[in-house]
């Protein structure tokens, strides 16, 4: 086993799940419930799931398409969202995404 990716996969997933939905949907749910092991043990069987089915998609693909154009189209898709949301974003803001 490569400890060095596993290590580094840890981090990146750890860092970036902090504060993110599951997560807060985790803590409202263990707040409302005695049963705070329920909670833990669904919230990581549901992330370990996802986490299963993204990495054995990713392979797949990654076995049928060559790394250069992987990175292409992540590159194009990326460059697809950002003009997305910085040029065509010209929605009205409601009252409670305005500031004071």
């Amino acid at each position: 086993m490569d400890w060095h990716l596993l290590g580094l996969s840890f981090i990146t997933v750890f860092l970036s799940e902090l504060g993110d939905k599951s997560q807060l949907a985790a803590i409202a749910l263990s707040g409302r419930c005695n049963s705070g092991r329920a909670v833990f043990f669904g919230a990581a069987g549901a992330l370990l799931l996802t986490s299963l089915l993204g990495s054995l998609a990713g392979g797949a693909v990654a076995e049928l398409l060559p790394t250069r154009v992987l990175k292409a189209i992540a590159a194009v898709g990326f460059a697809i969202l950002a003009a997305r949301l910085l040029l065509f974003n010209n929605e009205p803001l409601t009252d409670s995404e305005q500031t004071p």
